[in-house]
């Protein structure tokens, strides 16, 4: 089962890359305009990986928070938050194809605290050398997103700081293709996630994954 999870988790990040798009285009831009002169496709494979880690911190957080809490003995609280997580991933899946905007009230929720973290982060910004890519990634990766609201859900729900931790990394490894693209074709992968066809395309398939995982759990 935890197989499954990991895959359905990767999937999701590869799959919502529109989305991602939309959320991390400007501060990918951002990033890349703070950045030294010269070569810089190792400061953005050091954001990535800082993002990563931050990832895995969060999915070890809420892991650990789960495996803490007496609520999350029960198997009905757990069921709860697994079918909850999944109908985020058809929200996210109804945004992307122009159907919904429910997903963005929840992302609006998460902005208070991005905006405590934000004042840490523009204290390594500009970018002096590489090591500050890792920081700035690891607090990146507290943006508020639909997405890792998903992923950290799962986390949360495994009860488990191991368990969450690789889910939200393999959540994390699933955008990864994305994000390094578009850190280097952020103009063109704008314009390509601006079709409609395409965006629809993607949408259904996060909506297909998330109903599937739901159905596959009443099975």
């Amino acid at each position: 089962m935890l197989e499954f999870d990991l895959f359905a988790l990767f999937l999701a990040g590869l799959l919502g890359g529109g989305h991602c798009v939309g959320m991390c285009g400007g501060v990918v831009t951002a990033f890349s305009l703070q950045l030294p002169n010269g070569p810089r496709w190792h400061y953005h494979l050091g954001f990535n990986l800082g993002r990563l880690l931050g990832y895995c911190l969060i999915g070890m957080l809420a892991g650990l928070l789960g495996s803490l809490s007496t609520l999350l003995a029960l198997q009905g609280v757990k069921s709860t938050l697994f079918i909850f997580a999944n109908l985020l991933l058809i929200l996210l899946g109804s945004y992307m194809a122009g159907w919904s905007s429910l997903i963005l009230l929840l992302e609006k929720a998460g902005r208070p605290l991005w905006g405590k973290i934000q004042p840490y982060m523009r204290r390594f910004l500009p970018i002096k050398k590489w090591s500050d890519t890792l920081i700035v990634g690891a607090l990146w990766g507290w943006l508020p997103c639909g997405l890792v609201y998903t992923a950290s859900l799962n986390a949360l729900a495994s009860a488990s700081p191991w368990h969450g931790g690789l889910i939200m990394l393999s959540f994390g490894l699933g955008t990864l293709p994305n994000l390094l693209l578009m850190s280097a074709f952020v103009d063109q992968l704008r314009l390509l996630f601006k079709n409609k066809y395409l965006r629809c395309f993607f949408g259904v398939c996060l909506i297909l994954l998330g109903g599937g995982r739901i159905i596959q759990f009443f099975l």
